[in-house]
């Protein structure tokens, strides 16, 4: 079967390398770029991102496109890539041409696009699978955009750097655990599959970097309201070193009643709880928050 791991999709392009050299592109900073030329890695990524028969997924930033041709390659049925730079678009072009019909090169920023408006206009229904060598600048922004907006992904593998992989799979009590740690794992499971080191990439970065595979839970999440979950997870990691009944304080007046209604101690840190216990302390919120609008509206 074609894209499956043992009879692969040959890859009938020049060596990433080739490319690069041949549309005159290099890494830029400012855009957070690190090219994966390595063919066997972005394989192994796409892999991991599987299975990817008859899938759609969802690429940000592909830049000259080593991990979009290893999709390709690797069976996905269609690959929507969305990227920033002009100057790859043609090198995308040309893998477009490769692969007739399966990739879909969209120009834009990917922390301001509709991922559902453009799914939908390429006629592409049901959840997608999201694979990104994301740029470092904006690896954050985005996650948090997909875990905390309606879910339209069955899966995300992601590359990040590895200090903000190890926060993703943070248990309470640990220096890594913070809000990234609770909007990960309040309705999904992170788990960190491999490192990769920085030579792996072009120009080579100062850190490690991890491929994270993040998928929804299997058991029932705890219970919240989605915008009441993110404003109390805020708040309270606004000032993490600070008690909640000092932190709440930048979200609701009376801090000390959200708290108590959530059976949350006053003294707790942030730091400290669990993803049920942000639940409460949401659900809380939510009901102080309901009751003050039918006091206002004289109900």
């Amino acid at each position: 079967m074609p894209g499956a791991t043992d009879d692969p999709t040959p890859d009938p392009l020049p060596a990433l390398r080739d490319v690069i050299a041949a549309h005159g592109l290099s890494a830029r900073k400012s855009l957070g770029q690190n090219f994966l030329l390595d063919f066997n890695l972005t394989r192994r990524i796409a892999r991991a991102a599987g299975p990817l028969e008859d899938a759609a997924v969802y690429e940000v930033g592909p830049g000259p496109g080593g991990l979009t041709r290893a999709l390709l390659a690797e069976g996905a049925k269609c690959v929507v890539a969305v990227e920033r730079d002009e100057r790859c678009l043609p090198a995308l072009a040309e893998i477009a041409q490769a692969f007739p019909g399966r990739l879909k090169i969209i120009k834009g920023d990917a922390l301001t696009l509709d991922e559902c408006e453009i799914l939908r206009t390429e006629g592409i229904s049901g959840d997608v699978r999201i694979a990104a060598n994301l740029p470092y600048n904006v690896a954050s922004p985005l996650l948090v955009k997909w875990l905390t907006r309606p879910r339209i992904w069955q899966s995300l593998t992601l590359m990040f750097q590895r200090e903000v992989a190890e926060r993703l799979v943070a248990e309470p009590g640990s220096k890594d655990y913070g809000r990234l740690s609770v909007l990960a794992q309040w309705r999904a499971r992170p788990r960190i599959l491999f490192d990769v080191h920085p030579r792996a990439f072009t120009p080579p970065p100062k850190v490690t970097s991890s491929v994270v595979r993040i998928e929804p839970r299997e058991d029932t999440a705890p219970e919240a309201e989605r915008q009441a979950f993110e404003a109390v997870s805020k708040a309270a990691f606004g000032q993490r070193r600070k008690m909640l009944r000092q932190s709440l304080k930048a979200l609701v007046p009376n801090a000390i009643a959200l708290i108590e209604q959530a059976g949350v101690s006053p003294e707790d840190r942030a730091e400290n709880l669990s993803i049920a216990q942000f639940a409460a302390l949401a659900r809380a919120y939510r009901t102080m928050i309901e009751a003050t609008r039918k006091t206002c509206k004289g109900d």
